[in-house]
């Protein structure tokens, strides 16, 4: 998870190599998405262009303009990887934390660090989407209030993974992909028709105890039906441990 704020995005910084990777990672992904993406993702992609497009690095300004006026949502630029609380923090002031350095040529295909693509193109399309939002601001808030609940925040951080980072949809055209670990690497869209994957309906429990490992590639998908089904299913969340004090 993305340490305090730093500078904002210096964004004539960039080079051509950067411009290069950025329209080589975006076509690549805009073409790949088509058939395998939700249609929330798609229509939330296709209403920040052209902000988001092949032809150049988004530029961060534009982009808190389009999230501020959809739901109240901006950007946080950090140097890295965050502590869980100040993410869970950063998101229940809905704010989405992201860096602005970019891949090199040679790392198209594999990142060990989150970097400006992943934020960028994977996940802050669907903060466009007005439950998908409020789902990810009432995780940020429940981080909050359990920060110092070590075995709830874990389970917080299962639920994030296996929805907002690699979460799989059931639509009436077939299944879909709306997690941003999936949305923005084209390994990870080929690699859901491996055989040996596991894609199983959301079961919140289950969710909740699946441990996962950043650093390995998924093999086992949970499927949600609906994103008012994620909203439903924080708010469960809330009501089950409110119920617990």
């Amino acid at each position: 998870m993305t340490a305090s704020a730093t500078s904002p995005q210096n964004y004539s910084a960039y080079t051509k190599q950067d411009y290069r990777v950025w329209r080589l990672l975006a076509e690549r992904q805009m073409a790949a998405l088509k058939k395998v993406a939700c249609k929330e993702y798609l229509e939330c992609l296709e209403a920040l262009y052209p902000v988001i497009s092949p032809d150049h690095p988004p530029k961060f300004t534009a982009l808190n303009r389009k999230l501020m006026a959809a739901h109240g949502w901006s950007i946080e630029v950090v140097p890295g990887f965050l502590p869980v609380d100040e993410f869970f923090e950063l998101l229940s002031r809905k704010r989405f934390c992201s860096s602005t350095w970019l891949r090199r040529e040679d790392q198209l295909d594999y990142l060990e660090e989150p970097d400006m693509f992943h934020d960028i193109f994977g996940h802050i399309p669907l903060y466009m989407n007005a439950d998908y939002a409020e789902f990810a601001q009432r995780l940020g808030e429940l981080g909050v209030r359990y920060q110092h609940d070590e075995e709830k925040i874990k389970q917080l951080q299962r639920l994030y993974w296996f929805t907002i980072e690699f979460g799989v949809m059931n639509t009436p055209e077939g299944r879909k992909v709306y997690g941003a670990g999936i949305c923005s690497s084209y390994g990870e869209v080929k690699h859901l028709n491996h055989p040996d994957v596991e894609i199983v309906p959301f079961v919140m429990d289950e969710v909740l105890a699946q441990e996962f490992i950043i650093s390995e590639v998924q093999m086992k998908y949970f499927a949600i039906d609906s994103f008012p089904q994620l909203f439903a299913m924080v708010d469960e969340l809330d009501q089950r441990w409110s119920a617990q004090e």
